[in-house]
């Protein structure tokens, strides 16, 4: 299909803001599959979207950022997500193993570089799994960070030159667990253990009463995103 206009998303997100997930969802469906994709850490929102997506179009592709570095309970959750829908979640990988890579600079680079450390391998996979795509799903919410808050349902990403569809931006946290205890959604047991957001084992930690939910993503560094997910801004384009 052509390029998705400034047009276009605006009219889309007049037509969807505030509808249900699903509503966004079967747009997205109608509008781009099979060019459309999905990006899944498996928590607890994209799981949300897997069984939704189940229901309306199971064949979009789904894929995980595979950094070497992820939990084993998170691993053992896309089986269990393949197991009760049927849905093979796919890993994107970088270039290089963590051995290898710790090998080229030294040791663990999350140490000293988590930004460099995420850019390779996060954001370099991820360009490489949406080549080919007009747009992509993503499960964030509005409440979640600074940057996530400026989202729109529809918007133009220019990081990665598509549509990018945020079926859940405007579902709370408890939105998001009310829905997987209703539907019996697999969910990461890390969950139950202090864990409201997980990422990568080694900048990932549990949290304490009364911190946000990101408070363990990257302690202690003032970092918040790996990246994905951060607003650019394309000169010129107004979309």
């Amino acid at each position: 299909m052509q390029a998705f206009s400034a047009d276009q998303i605006t009219a889309a997100c007049a037509m969807l803001d505030g509808q249900p997930p699903q509503t966004v969802l079967a747009w997205a469906v109608q509008t781009f599959y099979p060019r459309l994709t999905m990006a899944t850490a498996f928590g607890p929102e994209g799981n949300c979207i897997i069984h939704m997506l189940a229901a309306i179009e199971p064949r979009v592709r789904i894929f995980n950022l595979e950094t070497g570095y992820q939990f084993p309970e998170t691993l053992e959750l896309r089986e269990r997500i393949k197991e009760k829908y049927g849905i093979e979640v796919e890993f994107a990988k970088a270039e290089m193993t963590v051995q290898e890579y710790e090998e080229e600079h030294g040791g663990p680079l999350y140490v000293i570089r988590p930004d460099q450390c995420c850019h390779d391998r996060k954001m370099i996979p991820l360009r490489k799994a949406v080549e080919g795509y007009d747009a992509w799903i993503s499960a964030i919410r509005k409440d979640q960070t600074a940057d996530r808050g400026q989202a729109s349902v529809v918007q133009w990403d220019p990081k990665f030159s598509l549509v990018k569809v945020n079926p859940l931006l405007h579902w709370t946290k408890s939105d998001v667990w009310r829905f997987i205890v209703k539907n019996d959604v697999p969910y990461n047991p890390l969950h139950d253990r202090g864990y409201p957001s997980i990422g990568c084992w080694p900048c990932t930690a549990p949290v304490g009463e009364g911190e946000d939910d990101r408070a363990g993503r990257w302690r202690g560094t003032g970092k918040k995103e790996c990246g994905l997910h951060v607003v650019e801004h394309e000169g010129g384009s107004g979309i």
